[in-house]
C-alpha cells in the first residue's frame, strides 16, 4: 500500500531551490509513486503563487520553464482530493489548517513540512496524521 501524502508549500519550494537534499528526494520518491501525493484546491493555489513570486525564483538554480514542468509532474501524480468538511485545528499559522483537512479528507498518513513547529499544540488532536520533516520520512522508508 503507497503511503499518502500531503506535502507543504516549503517541501515543494525547498526541492526547486535546492539540487540536493532531502526536500528534493521527497519530490522525486512521489513522482516515482512512492508516496501518493494528495491535491487540493487551497494547496493547489498556495504551490502556484509561491512559485511565481519573484524572490522564490531568484533562488532556484532551474528555468522558470523547468519550474512549471516540475509542478505538472507533482500534480500529474497527485490524487486530487475534495474536502467536504472543514476542520479547524487552530494552529498556530491560521493559513496551514488547509493542510489538516486535506490530510484528514484523503486519508492521509503524513504531512511533510519543513515548518513542524507551526502544528504543535492544535485544539483537535488527529493521532493517525503524523506531522514529519523530508529527512525523517526518507530515513523511515
Amino acid at each position: 500500500m503507497t503511503i499518502k501524502i500531503v506535502i507543504d508549500t516549503s517541501v515543494f519550494i525547498g526541492a526547486l531551490i535546492s539540487s540536493t537534499g532531502a526536500n528534493r528526494e521527497l519530490i522525486r520518491r512521489c513522482l516515482k509513486r512512492e508516496y501518493q501525493p494528495l491535491m487540493g484546491n487551497a494547496l493547489f493555489s498556495e504551490y502556484e503563487s509561491v512559485i511565481n513570486r519573484q524572490k522564490i525564483l531568484a533562488q532556484c538554480p532551474i528555468s522558470d520553464r523547468e519550474i512549471k514542468t516540475l509542478f505538472t509532474a507533482l500534480i500529474n501524480v497527485s490524487q486530487w482530493i475534495s474536502i467536504y468538511y472543514l476542520w479547524r485545528p487552530n494552529l498556530k499559522d491560521e493559513a496551514d489548517n488547509h493542510l489538516i483537512e486535506l490530510a484528514m479528507a484523503g486519508n492521509a498518513q503524513i504531512i511533510a513540512t519543513n515548518n513542524i513547529k507551526d502544528f504543535r499544540n492544535p485544539d483537535l488532536l488527529f493521532p493517525n496524521l503524523a506531522i514529519l520533516k523530508p529527512e525523517d520520512i526518507i530515513r523511515s522508508k
